[in-house]
């Protein structure tokens, strides 16, 4: 990784995209530090710190801190995350955006488009909601609104102007995300959210020195020496998670293809061998934030009817992210949710009949029917190696905060899916230098 780097450097034109990237992620990680106006943000990073590991807090990792802190970006382009998942499901329930997707350049740009309108949609939504929720949340020693700023025309007034600002900080980090997309290096909306999450890192670094300085006594005579086990177990626990995604993300089942040869005119064509790859973890994390959103309504509704007794306590309770019954129903729903993407995205007679056009055929298969069956039991077998992948990851962070020894460790932010999401961006855009360096490096003819 590092020589890839270094040898881009040294291209001239992928150097001028790297810097213009980064400058890129400079500008977001200044909007992530400018504050909304009327907000309170120590009341809102204990409204958040009061729930660990709910929605909120998710996204609080998602954004990297700018949802606690309250600024423009607070809601980061999970709208956009949103947008798109429910774009991909209307193309395979409405036939025109199907046909839009298959049009190339062109249908892709009608889609982009949608997209983004969709987008701003669901920004207002969340932003909305967002706001409702502060408004009525808050129950510490600081509100999270002052109360004069909750009656009247001044409600009206801190009511828009927070909302635009949540609206317009959303629109601003798409636009610099497709700019990254055109002029710098990778997918810039992956990268923005690779920054947002990689920026809790020296927080996370810090809380680690300060428990192994828990080893060394706080106090004269006052030793915790399990500290000197619990923190190089944590990072070698951290150091195996990157492993394992490393290797589970670069895995695939490569099904032979064969194709025949063919005379067109004196010249025989064909006849060369290739493969079908099927990626282990071809959905990525699509399945973890579907299931994460429909697990989140509970902790969401929870935070405005608040029942003190009774059934719904309980009920509640169930889906605390810390409950073995959250664990479990969780790790299921990434199961049937990564089946259900892998379903829509991958269709086997389709490949099938692309073979047969193109005279190719998987050895020891007959073509047509036998192929797609054929194709479709591969499928099934690596895409349940891939939701048992993606759900142990996803509650890994339920199993730790089990077996952790105090509270406050619970709260370290070994979080599966964040790891995944960085391992991911970053994996992606090493294959993105190294793709285009080979194009300014190929071999000429002499030499």
């Amino acid at each position: 990784m590092l020589d890839t780097i270094r040898n881009a450097f040294a291209t001239g034109d992928l150097r001028k995209k790297i810097l213009y990237t980064l400058m890129i992620l400079v500008l977001f990680r200044i909007g992530s530090a400018i504050p909304v106006p009327f907000l309170n943000p120590a009341a809102i990073a204990e409204m958040i710190g009061d729930n660990p590991g709910d929605f909120l807090n998710y996204i609080n990792v998602m954004t990297g801190g700018a949802l606690e802190n309250a600024t423009v970006f607070a809601m980061s382009i999970t709208p956009y995350i949103n947008a798109s998942i429910i774009m991909q499901l209307l193309t395979v329930a409405i036939p025109a955006l199907g046909r839009w997707q298959k049009e190339g350049e062109e249908g892709r740009k009608k889609i982009g488009k949608i997209t983004r309108y969709l987008t701003v949609g669901l920004a207002f939504v969340q932003a909305l909601g967002y706001f409702l929720l502060v408004r009525n949340g808050g129950d510490g020693a600081e509100p999270v609104l002052q109360e004069h700023l909750k009656t009247g025309w001044q409600s009206w007034f801190v009511m828009a102007v927070i909302i635009i600002a949540f609206v317009a900080g959303t629109a601003i980090i798409v636009f610099l995300g497709e700019l990254i997309s055109q002029k710098g290096i990778g997918n810039g909306i992956s990268i923005i959210l690779f920054a947002g999450i990689i920026s809790r890192g020296p927080s996370a670094i810090a809380a680690l020195i300060r428990w192994w300085g828990f080893g060394f006594g706080e106090e004269p005579g006052v030793y915790y020496p399990e500290y000197f086990v619990i923190v190089p177990l944590i990072v070698l626990i951290f150091i195996a998670m990157i492993t394992f995604i490393i290797i589970m993300t670069n895995a695939e089942r490569r099904i032979p293809v064969q194709y025949s040869k063919r005379v067109v005119g004196r010249k025989m064509y064909g006849g060369q061998s290739s493969h079908i790859p099927i990626k282990v973890s071809m959905s990525g994390v699509m399945p973890i934030i579907f299931a994460s959103s429909l697990m989140s309504m509970p902790s969401m509704i929870l935070r405005f009817v608040k029942p003190e007794s009774g059934f719904w306590v309980g009920f509640f309770n169930l889906f605390n992210t810390t409950s073995w019954f959250y664990a479990v129903l969780y790790f299921l729903l990434i199961i049937g949710f990564n089946y259900f993407y892998v379903a829509i995205q991958y269709n086997p007679i389709e490949i099938s009949n692309n073979l047969r056009k193109n005279n190719g055929a998987i050895p020891g298969v007959r073509p047509g029917k036998p192929t797609s069956d054929f194709i479709q039991r591969v499928l099934s077998k690596v895409t349940f190696l891939g939701a048992m992948f993606l759900g142990l990851i996803a509650v890994f962070p339920t199993l730790f905060a089990q077996f952790s020894p105090n509270e406050e460790m619970r709260h370290i932010g070994l979080g599966g899916t964040s790891i995944l999401i960085i391992v991911g961006v970053a994996l992606e855009t090493m294959r993105t230098l190294e793709s285009q360096m080979m194009m300014r490096h190929h071999k000429g003819f002499l030499e």
